[in-house]
């Protein structure tokens, strides 16, 4: 069955088992199929290593020839790239080594010198550490992550207790560039002990510097929103709103500010506001345009407990103070943060809708919804619409009252009165919107022209004048848009 007959097909034969003979006329026909096999394979495989080929005669001169593998099998030189495009992958791959080398070695003389930077905060020339830690994080954030991580934290807060100002300084500025965008580095140095440190420091050691970088350093460390209770409860409030008076520093001043803001807007923060007289000392100082916007925004995170709007309104001629920066129509932030105190408080409480009536808030808020940001409309025409309502329930009880006493007519005359009465309090009762919106349109033109005659040295005896009573009498509700 080994021996290769004509007519025997190829299946056949291999199919087959191998059978061996010991003539010289004999041969085994499998093994010359698989070498004859291998020796192609080997061919193919030094055609594609890279050796230059003849063209042959029936390929295109400049075209070479295509290798021919076995049967089944695609040649690898059907994928080979062109040798250019292999060179210009291999210059490609060393300008990208050699950027990496060069980033490498930066980072490295990078981590070198922070080590030593850590070091010397370690030894005894920790005031020069400290002045380094100062320089190198001024600018590189990857610094601020890698000195934090190598140690540079519980040195700088050793160096808090030195009695040294200038120490103490160094300390308290290193610190402030560590936490400067990182809020691990915050988070690591409250956690550390930094707030009570800090306020030991201004409390034991009066120094206008030291409380400025102080200042600093509360204002970056309560911009975590887990800093700000821990803050707020520490004692420092009490110290920011001491310092808006005590200190000479406009930019101490602002940082105080800034720092109460953020504090402001943690609801666990309310009542040690409350307890440090900040809302008194804001509404005596809303006068001052340079930070007005800045206690109303603190106002804004308060005013909706009902303990911070008691305290608003206890305030003295605290609602005239409120209309009076609704109407500084230069400064359009706060007329809107204003305008949102007033929603709030005449949303919650009676008395405060009351307060504001009698404050001349009406007047201000219509020229607010004609003149005011879209914002600041909005704002108005809601507390317009609350005093409205409020007023309409007040009318109506008063009829209610006026009725019930005219109920038992005695004569004929006297009925008859009172029937028409009744006729005319229906049709007073149903137009009594339009009649509210009419009474706040007529006080906002003569406030108005009270303020123009004002501004121009008219005489007093010009407002109001009859000619204006019958202006504003004739005016109607539809000039006000809600």
């Amino acid at each position: 069955m080994g021996k290769c007959h004509r007519g025997n097909d190829v299946a056949s034969v291999v199919l087959d088992p191998p059978v061996s003979t010991t003539g010289p006329d004999h041969f085994k026909l499998w093994s010359f199929f698989s070498r004859a096999s291998f020796r192609r394979m080997i061919l193919d495989a030094v055609r594609c290593g890279g050796r230059s080929h003849k063209p042959s005669s029936k390929s295109p001169p400049d075209q070479p020839p295509r290798p021919v593998g076995p049967i089944g099998v695609r040649s690898d030189c059907e994928h080979k790239k062109p040798a250019g495009s292999d060179r210009l992958s291999e210059l490609l791959r060393l300008s990208e080594s050699s950027e990496n080398e060069e980033d490498v070695r930066q980072k490295v003389q990078m981590l070198e010198e922070l080590k030593r930077v850590v070091k010397r905060l370690q030894s005894s020339n920790v005031l020069e550490g400290a002045k380094e830690v100062r320089r190198l994080t001024k600018e590189v954030s990857d610094a601020r992550t890698t000195l934090a991580l190598l140690g540079a934290i519980p040195p700088l807060m050793a160096l808090l207790d030195s009695e040294d100002s200038i120490s103490q300084i160094a300390a308290l500025y290193a610190l402030l560039n560590l936490a400067i965008g990182n809020d691990a580095n915050k988070a690591a140095i409250v956690k550390a002990g930094a707030i009570h440190k800090m306020l030991k420091l201004v409390n034991e050691f009066p120094n206008p510097d030291v409380a400025e970088a102080v200042v600093a350093n509360f204002l970056g460390l309560s911009a975590l929103d887990s800093n700000k209770p821990i803050i707020g409860s520490s004692g420092a409030i009490p110290f920011l709103v001491k310092n808006l008076d005590n200190t000479n520093s406009c930019q101490a001043r602002q940082d105080s500010l800034r720092a109460l803001y953020n504090l402001s807007i943690s609801p666990l923060n309310v009542f040690p506001i409350l307890e440090s007289d900040l809302i008194a000392y804001i509404m005596n100082k809303l006068g001052d345009m340079d930070v007005s916007e800045r206690f109303l925004s603190i106002l804004c995170n308060l005013v909706s407990v009902a303990e911070a709007r008691k305290a608003i309104s206890s305030v003295p001629d605290a609602f005239p103070m409120m209309v009076d920066v609704v109407s500084w129509t230069d400064a359009p932030g706060c007329q809107e943060k204003a305008s949102y105190i007033l929603m709030v408080m005449a949303h919650k409480s009676y008395g405060d809708r009351q307060a504001m009536i009698e404050a001349g808030v009406a007047s201000a808020l219509l020229e607010l919804t004609l003149l005011g940001s879209t914002l600041a409309q909005k704002r108005a025409s809601r507390i317009l619409e609350c005093l409205r309502v409020d007023k309409g329930k007040h009318v109506s009880d008063n009829y209610g009252g006026m009725s019930t006493t005219i109920s038992a007519p005695q004569d004929c005359t006297t009925y008859c009165s009172s029937v028409e009465l009744k006729d005319g309090m229906e049709d007073d009762m149903m137009s009594e919107e339009k009649k509210a919106v009419k009474q706040l349109v007529q006080q906002s033109l003569q406030n108005n022209m009270k303020r123009i005659v004002k501004r121009a040295n008219l005489p007093h005896e010009f407002v109001p004048s009859d000619h204006l009573k019958t202006f504003t009498s004739s005016s109607t509700s539809k000039s006000v848009p809600f």
